[in-house]
């Protein structure tokens, strides 16, 4: 009776614990260079303990079927020798990694829209594709590291070729022991239809919160409840966790109405925007058990030479912000000690 006592403890203190140890990421952006220690001291001084690595494949239109990737042209970190030597210097330090080959298209026009003329050209990207997700699945699993995502804001690539990702998912779990996710956009993550066969429901969580110029946290925190309520039911329904693939805001002006803006535009500087707006999504999801947490967009490795009170992108460096990421993440490495 006793031995079962202390098996029932150590059962419950392992489920405790695996409710409060969420995903503390950032995303980790590719440069021309080696990591080295001092680009790894800021992601460990802002108490994270994960990092997504992006390795890019290039398209040149929406509808072109050549995906170019691992090639000399491109940068050191957007290649797999530089994914592997960051990933390699992360996990030095402690620090997890997802990895997440993306798409860039020329232009940056959006990947969600990407779609082929013909059935032939489709079967083109799916084999460029395919050979792009497997390098990086394995090597993800010869880093051992912890989690792979097959694709970012792919909406209509999924939705037009289900039967290719449902194989595309078999082949990555061939090559890759870890959990997997997709990156799917926050307007397509309800009609994705392969959750079920995923470790985690994976949404970048760029949601339209409000409209206000100067957006209270009362407004935010409002604008946030039918969001809430529709991804708690998915991950209810699918069982599996939903994880912030991406999640983060712009420190300007009306940063909770289109929160996906990528643009050069002119907006108003807005640090206490930013820092309030993710003050707002770790009060709102970090203590929900269906939640695993999620990846800051984004983590330039020059600390020193980004962000800072004159920028209105999406990085929290040098900002407000970043106490507010700091403060988050380290409590809850105090929670799960």
């Amino acid at each position: 009776m006793k031995k079962l006592y202390f098996l029932w403890v150590i059962v419950f203190a392992s489920c405790a614990s695996s409710k409060i140890d969420k995903v503390n990421g950032v995303s980790f952006v590719s440069s021309r260079e080696e990591v080295a220690q001092h680009h790894i001291d800021p992601v460990l001084d802002v108490q994270a303990n994960y990092a997504a690595i992006m390795p890019f494949g290039f398209i040149r239109d929406l509808d072109s079927p050549e995906l170019i990737f691992n090639t000399d042209r491109q940068w050191f970190g957007e290649r797999r020798e530089g994914a592997k030597q960051y990933i390699e210097k992360l996990h030095q330090n402690g620090v997890k990694v997802m990895v997440k080959p993306q798409i860039w298209i020329w232009d940056g026009k959006f990947t969600g829209n990407m779609k082929m003329a013909s059935e032939e050209e489709w079967q083109k990207l799916e084999a460029s594709y395919e050979d792009f997700i497997l390098l990086y699945a394995e090597m993800a699993e010869e880093t051992r590291s912890d989690i792979f995502c097959i694709g970012t804001e792919l909406k209509t690539f999924v939705m037009e070729r289900p039967d290719f990702w449902n194989q595309l998912i078999v082949k990555v779990r061939d090559v890759y022991s870890g959990k997997i996710t997709y990156a799917s956009n926050w307007d397509e993550y309800d009609d994705t239809p392969f959750w079920a066969e995923l470790d985690y429901i994976g949404v970048n969580a760029y949601f339209p919160l409000c409209e206000k110029q100067n957006p209270t946290i009362e407004t935010l925190t409002l604008g946030w409840q039918p969001w809430k309520t529709k991804m708690r039911e998915l991950a209810r329904k699918e069982g599996r966790p939903i994880l912030f693939t991406e999640f983060g805001y712009r420190s300007m002006d009306f940063t909770g109405k289109k929160p996906w803006l990528v643009d050069r535009n002119q907006e108003r500087v807005n640090l206490k925007a930013q820092a309030d707006a993710t003050q707002v999504i770790f009060d709102q999801f970090w203590n929900e058990d269906w939640f695993a947490g999620g990846f800051v967009w984004k983590w330039f490795m020059q600390h020193d030479e980004v962000g800072g009170i004159e920028d209105n992108r999406f990085t929290p460096q040098n900002k407000p912000a970043e106490s507010v990421i700091r403060r988050q993440y380290a409590h809850g490495k105090k929670s799960s000690l």
